[in-house]
């Protein structure tokens, strides 16, 4: 993997999210705010997700670019939102969440199912 997938990468603004979605077939988008505890506290567990299924992960301020906001239909943050071909297929918007539930999510919604070790 390179090293794009294993750590999260930090896009500035809509445009910046636009070149990475079109970059990669998939993506993993996490809406966040600075200051929020929550979003800080899933940080590192996104960056363990990345490494074991392989999915890059964006993480993006709405509050950085408002057009965001509604483009993409945030409420709350933390949100994750999948994102394969540059559409949306799932969202996660349940506060935060440990390293098992967002794989368990990217494998029901992107089948990216590992080995029962991990």
């Amino acid at each position: 993997m390179t090293e794009q997938t294993q750590k999260p990468l930090r896009v500035a603004d809509g445009g910046e999210l636009e070149d990475v979605l079109a970059t990669h077939d998939r993506v993993l988008v996490e809406f966040y705010t600075r200051g929020c505890t929550m979003c800080q506290a899933i940080e590192p567990v996104l960056g363990n997700v990345a490494r074991e299924t392989g999915v890059p992960v964006a993480m993006v301020n709405p509050g950085d670019d408002v057009s965001l906001v509604e483009e993409w239909n945030v409420r709350s943050v933390p949100t994750l939102v999948l994102v394969e071909n540059s559409e949306e297929v799932a969202r996660l918007a349940e506060g935060f969440q440990g390293g098992a539930a967002i794989e368990a999510f990217l494998d029901e919604h992107a089948g990216t199912e590992r080995s029962a070790s991990a």
